[in-house]
């Protein structure tokens, strides 16, 4: 799979956006409007790294959260 971090299995998910226009009831106006919803696509952050598996030198997709935390050692 393209998109998938090989340590937690992160992968794409996804959502919606939308488009707003006006001004806020709080600020005197007319209330917010939603004028349109678009669907969209959240990537998980991917790195390529060296990274040692069950004492093997592998390639892998890796997130950066993964990296953050140090649960995985890196290859030299």
């Amino acid at each position: 799979m393209a998109r998938v971090c090989e340590i937690c299995g992160k992968s794409t998910t996804f959502g919606r956006s939308y488009a707003k226009r006006g001004l806020a009831r709080r600020k005197k106006g007319a209330g917010i409007k939603i004028t349109g919803i678009t669907n969209r696509s959240f990537a998980p952050n991917l790195i390529k790294k060296r990274i040692v598996i069950n004492g093997k030198v592998k390639n892998a997709k890796v997130c950066t959260s993964c990296l953050r935390n140090g649960t995985l050692v890196l290859a030299k």
